[in-house]
């Protein structure tokens, strides 16, 4: 039978999983794999990270664009450790990798010798399987067996490589079933006393909403229809931005500081809740907890999770939308639909009307507006962690085949380079938007030599407003305490960037933005543009209080109407949440008990 080296044979499954590219960072304790990558060149493409966390932040990104696994290497000791960072952020998001850890040869383990550790310990609390190989032979089948548990438990697999294994010759007979992991889900369909059910939350309901999450993805005409017969205002979690275009007329946004002001203004008014394929953990705070919720969802430990329930559903969220949609009434829209919907006009107008600002330095709409305009169509954004989140879930409008990755619970900063990475290995045939703040790019900034290296399409925007703007803004408003280690020190980035053999330029203004994309997308390869942005903070979703003059003087919000303006205007009363009467002689109902049997916060 014909040999092959272990590490070969470990490539090779990677191949027939038709997994054709790699991050990592060499080492001494992984020659034996980086032999097997020199020997598979033409077959399999090696994007050579210039850290390892960026190598991991890389195949985390690469799923949340392509939903296919991505794969990373590290060598053992440092290698193995910088490594987690990026393990944690697919921990956290639910997302499958594989990452692939060297460790010294065999003979040298447990004891003290050079980079040596008990690895798998320490993998063991971030990894859905981890697990050290013992004999050459098994190299190919606990490969395979990786990419499976990653799949199957969407989270990071960690497979340990002892270096004299991937050297050992074993029989080359393993072969991947790769088509018989191709089957498409095909999640229960509810039962008809729980649409009948749900049909009757939403007839007895005064003002419906939607809250969905990424359960949803790839089913954003069912959410649009429903929104239409049923005439309630959708609303998301932050992942679940592009679920539906931004331009649907009933989709107010994701709810939360970062999100915009309508969704924020509506979700304590919502008397019933359609909640469907989200686990948010920040929505323990949305909604009134006497508000009737229908949750649906595959996964029964979500039910219940987040807020009492009234009607669990186990069973596909499209599936079932469409099951009430089929089943209910149309409905009239609502007091509370059509103040959200004048509260998205008022707060879009509010927006725009900044679009042509020549404050200095320049506000954040008319960089937004000239990425609106100019962004293609597939055009992929890797967006960093800080108030970049607030801008882009606020100001970036989602459109046809465009798609976007951030750091979502875990929330890393310095996510924005490596999966810029990500994006443009992935889908080299479109262009790729790092959108990052000066505090998160300077973490990462060392990729733009990796950028360069393979020539990139990345247009790299960095915002810089010498400071870490998200936890400024906390230090303000949360904790009222002094700034405290939040000032970034001016940097030039142009001049970085061009040191790494990267484009940079520097803009000061919304024309020398918009010419600087415009010769980004006229060149290969990729550029860096660094905006001196304003030190202004985003509007505040969580104070939010236009009675007071000091808020509206310091946001400029003179053209922002408070919620309350709607409400009236459209007679929506304040007790619409609870469901109680509206007749002044009835009495109203008691405090229910605290929940303290379903997890289900209060808030």
């Amino acid at each position: 039978m014909a040999k092959i080296n272990g590490a070969n044979a470990m490539l090779q499954v990677l191949l027939d999983w038709h997994i054709d590219h790699i991050y990592g960072f060499p080492g001494g304790s992984f020659d034996s794999t980086m032999n097997a990558i020199h020997d598979f060149k033409g077959k399999m493409k090696y994007i050579e990270v210039r850290h390892e966390e960026a190598g991991a932040l890389a195949a985390s990104a690469e799923y949340k664009f392509t939903g296919k696994v991505g794969v990373c290497f590290g060598s053992a000791g440092p290698g193995a450790v910088h490594l987690m960072n990026g393990l944690y952020d697919a921990k956290y998001d639910k997302v499958p990798m594989v990452a692939i850890v060297a460790n010294v040869p065999t003979g040298r383990q447990d004891m003290d010798f050079f980079q040596a550790f008990d690895e798998k310990p320490w993998f063991d609390p971030v990894a859905v399987w981890d697990h050290q190989i013992k004999r050459a032979e098994q190299i190919p089948a606990m490969m395979d067996e990786a990419i499976r548990q990653a799949y199957a438990k969407k989270g990071p697999a960690v497979l340990i490589l002892p270096k004299d294994f991937g050297w050992d010759k074993i029989d080359d007979n393993f072969r991947v079933n790769y088509n018989a992991l191709q089957a498409i889900p095909n999640y229960a369909a509810p039962r008809k006393d729980e649409v009948e059910a749900a049909v009757k939350v939403l007839e007895e309901a005064k003002n419906p909403v939607v809250y969905f999450g990424l359960g949803m993805k790839g089913h954003g005409d069912v959410l649009e229809k429903f929104a239409e017969k049923f005439k309630t205002p959708l609303m998301s979690s932050v992942m679940a931005k592009g679920v539906v275009e931004d331009k649907c007329p009933a989709y107010m946004g994701s709810i939360g500081r970062v999100a915009p002001k309508p969704s924020d203004d509506i979700q304590t008014h919502a008397d019933a809740v359609i909640w469907v394929g989200n686990d948010s953990p920040f929505s323990l705070f949305f909604f009134d907890p006497k508000a009737k919720v229908v949750q649906i969802d595959v996964d029964s430990e979500k039910l219940g999770k987040r807020h009492a329930v009234d009607v669990p559903i186990l069973a596909d969220g499209a599936k079932t939308l469409q099951a009430i949609i089929d089943a209910g009434q149309a409905r009239e829209e609502s007091p509370l639909y059509k103040a959200a919907i004048a509260d998205r006009q008022n707060w879009e107008e509010w927006e725009h009307s900044f679009d042509d600002s020549d404050e200095m330095p320049i506000r954040r709409e008319p960089i937004f507006d000239i990425i609106n305009k100019y962004a293609d169509d597939d055009a992929q954004f890797a967006i960093d962690v800080g108030n970049i989140n607030i801008d882009f879930q606020r100001l970036v409008n989602l459109h046809d085949d465009q798609t976007w990755a951030t750091s979502g619970l875990y929330a890393t900063m310095g996510f924005g380079s490596p999966a810029a990475l990500a994006a443009a290995t992935a889908h080299p045939e479109r262009e790729v938007w790092n959108l990052s703040g000066d505090g998160g790019f300077a973490m990462m900034s060392q990729e733009l030599l990796t950028e360069a290296r393979y020539n990139m399409h990345i247009l790299n925007v960095v915002f810089t407003n010498e400071t870490l703007g998200y936890i400024e803004a906390e230090q303000v408003d949360e904790s009222h305490q002094p700034l405290s280690g939040v000032i970034m020190p001016n940097n030039d980035w142009a001049k970085v960037a061009e040191g790494m053999n990267v484009k940079g330029v520097t803009v000061r203004t919304k024309k020398e933005f918009e010419d600087a994309v415009k010769e980004f997308k006229q060149m290969d390869g990729p550029m860096l543009i660094d905006i001196k942005f304003t030190h202004d903070m985003p509007y505040s979703t969580e104070l939010n209080t236009l009675d007071d003059p000091e808020f509206v003087k310091k946001y400029q919000a003179e053209g922002l109407k408070p919620f309350s303006y709607f409400a009236d205007k459209y007679g929506l009363v304040e007790d619409a949440a609870s469901g109680a009467s509206e007749a002044e002689e009835e009495e109203p109902e008691p405090e229910p008990e605290p929940d303290t049997t379903s997890g289900a916060s209060a808030h």
